[in-house]
Order: structure tokens, then sequence, then C-alpha cells
């Protein structure tokens, strides 16, 4: 039953998310382009319970959603481990180019916040704690203080 439940996430978080990229470099020409910043996430889609949960609680709250419309290009940079939610060869190597530069830990989840030009701002390690409007807080004021 776990395992139902965790495969049906994983499929409902590629299926509802699909406001996320998975290229770096056009996140960094649009965030350029329109002033924003780039949330970059690193999950496990398929296996990662508080990534899933991150996404559910978190990235689909109408807070986020708006917040994120207007201030963040989003990235995904997920690692699936099930064979039928393998990603593509290229997809897979640029994730890893990815986790190299910002995530060399392993950490899952992991959220990165950057500027247009790629560099960190301030990470979120784990499930963050408290409720998602205090992840809200915690973004909105790491952009501020980047200003």
């Amino acid at each position: 039953m776990k395992v139902a439940s965790v495969l049906f996430a994983s499929l409902l978080f590629l299926t509802v998310n699909s406001d996320w990229g998975t290229d770096l470099t056009k996140a960094k020409q649009q965030a350029s382009t329109e002033n924003k910043y780039i949330l970059l996430n690193f999950s496990g889609s398929d296996w990662c319970g508080p990534c899933i949960r991150m996404h559910k609680e978190i990235f689909e709250s109408e807070g986020f959603r708006t917040l994120a419309a207007d201030k963040l290009v989003l990235v995904n940079a997920d690692f699936p481990r099930l064979k039928k939610n393998q990603l593509s060869k290229e997809l897979q190597k640029s994730n890893e180019v990815l986790a190299d530069q910002y995530n060399p830990g392993g950490i899952f989840p992991l959220t990165v916040l950057l500027n247009a030009e790629g560099k960190m701002i301030k990470n979120w390690e784990g499930f963050p704690e408290g409720t998602p409007e205090n992840f809200l807080s915690q973004l909105k004021s790491a952009m501020n203080a980047a200003n």
C-alpha cells in the first residue's frame, strides 16, 4: 500500500508540476530577462517521501504558486530510482552536473535559491520545518536580503 501511494504521489508530482523546468541555462536567461530569482529543487520523485511531501504541501500551495509566478523561475533536478521513471540520458547528465555544483552532498530534498547568474543565495536542506507559510516567509526574506 505504501509503495502504491508513493507511486501515485510521484505521478501526481510529475503531472501537477509542469511549471518546473529542467534547464538551468534557460532558467538563468528567463530570470535575467524577467528580473526573477531561480528556485532549484533536488528531488527523488519516486522514492523520497520528504520530496513528495514538499511538492504537495509547499510547492502546490496557493501562496507558493503566487510567489513563484511573480518572483521565481522554477527548476527541478529529479533523481528517480524506478526503472520506469528513468529520465533521458541527457537529462540525467544535466541533473548530475547541477548536483556536482549545488548539491555535492546528495541531500534530498535540497532547495536552493539562486540569483539570475546562478549564484547561491540560500539553501534549505530536507523538508523545511514549520508550516508552508514559514518557508514562504524565509524565501521572501532571502530574496529581500539579496536585493
